[in-house]
């Protein structure tokens, strides 16, 4: 009788044995891995995006709110001191200087966008960079800061009041102002004398190097006269904050 015959490991048995070996260990780790969480990216986990975007509308709520206890309080406060109207003006002046109640008048807004997405180079330039084809922040303070030059009594970037320390500020192509987030086409709007506003935007050297981007590879840029209009006051606080020194 011939003893019997051993099984031989072919090829094929040792790679399934391998593969499966592989997909074990595999197994584990992501068990080790995920310690009984899942993976994958949860529903209940908000993207940065999502977080920043709700944060951006908290902000808008509190201001709203700041603005109705500011207003109670102003009454208040003109209601005990009992000031004379002389003192009455001044505080109105002072008040309209710093931004902090609206101003009418006629006036323009300038828009501000990203060039089209498939934008091309007009001819006689260079094809664009990813950076030539967006609003950057030396854009907006251009426009905002030539307002100013223009005699602006007062600016509104997108729904905000800009005051004495607003700062327009970009993430990207991503405004960030006053604690909320916006994105493009950006509107600047300023109450004002409209011959001297749109001069001053006409000969100011930063907004005629953002008009070379205009021409070259289609930047947005829209500059509209208002009739009588009304900026609102700013309604955020007006806290200074700043850095002190360690003791």
């Amino acid at each position: 009788m011939e003893p019997a015959r051993r099984g031989k490991w072919r090829p094929v048995r040792l790679l399934t044995a391998a593969v499966f070996a592989l997909a074990g260990l595999i197994f584990v780790t992501s068990f080790n891995t995920a310690k009984g969480t899942n993976i994958r990216t949860d529903d209940s986990l908000l993207r940065l995006s999502d977080l920043v975007r709700e944060r951006s509308d908290k902000n808008a709520e509190l201001e709203e709110s700041t603005a109705a206890v500011r207003g109670e309080v102003d009454t208040l406060a003109r209601r005990d001191a009992g000031s004379s109207e002389a003192e009455d003006a001044r505080l109105g002046t002072l008040e309209k200087a710093a931004g902090t109640t609206e101003v009418a008048g006629e006036g323009l807004t300038v828009t501000l966008d990203d060039a089209p997405p498939n934008a091309r180079a007009a001819p006689g330039y260079p094809e664009p960079q990813a950076n030539d084809l967006v609003i950057h922040q030396q854009d907006l303070q251009a426009v905002v800061n030539a307002l100013w030059k223009g005699g602006a009594e007062g600016i509104k970037v997108m729904d905000q009041r800009l005051i004495s320390t607003s700062a327009v500020r970009c993430v990207g192509n991503t405004l960030i102002l006053q604690g909320r987030v916006y994105s493009p086409p950006y509107k600047v709007t300023a109450v004002g004398d409209t011959d001297k506003l749109r001069k001053a935007l006409t000969t100011s050297p930063a907004v005629q190097n953002y008009q070379l981007y205009v021409k070259a590879y289609g930047l947005g840029w829209k500059v509209d006269e208002r009739g009588a209009m009304t900026l609102p006051g700013y309604s955020g606080t007006v806290d200074l904050h700043y850095a002190k020194p360690v003791s």
